[in-house]
């Protein structure tokens, strides 16, 4: 199955670019590179500073996904991984 926009969060993210938008840490906001890791409540991200963890809840995402940015909730992306790609898919 493609990933499009809709079934974003039922797809592994690793690999992706993604950039933070908004972020309870606003340490974090303007954060960008590709995900090289994941767990229930952290994505990992390699900046051109190293390796930075970024917290999904209440953090707002843009990740980049076949030339189009789109903007992710991260409270959507709250649970393990594997678990995550084997559920519904609600649009946001």
């Amino acid at each position: 199955m493609a990933i499009t926009p809709e079934n974003l969060p039922k797809h592994e993210l690793i690999g992706l670019k993604i950039s933070v938008v908004k972020s309870t840490d606003k340490t974090q906001v303007g954060l960008q590179g590709q995900i090289i890791g994941e767990t229930r409540n952290t994505i990992i991200v390699q900046t051109s500073k190293g390796e930075k963890t970024v917290q999904k809840k209440g953090a707002v995402f843009k990740i980049l996904l076949n030339g189009s940015e789109i903007e992710v909730d991260g409270d959507q992306l709250i649970k393990n991984p594997i678990e995550r790609t084997k559920t519904l898919v609600k649009k946001w």
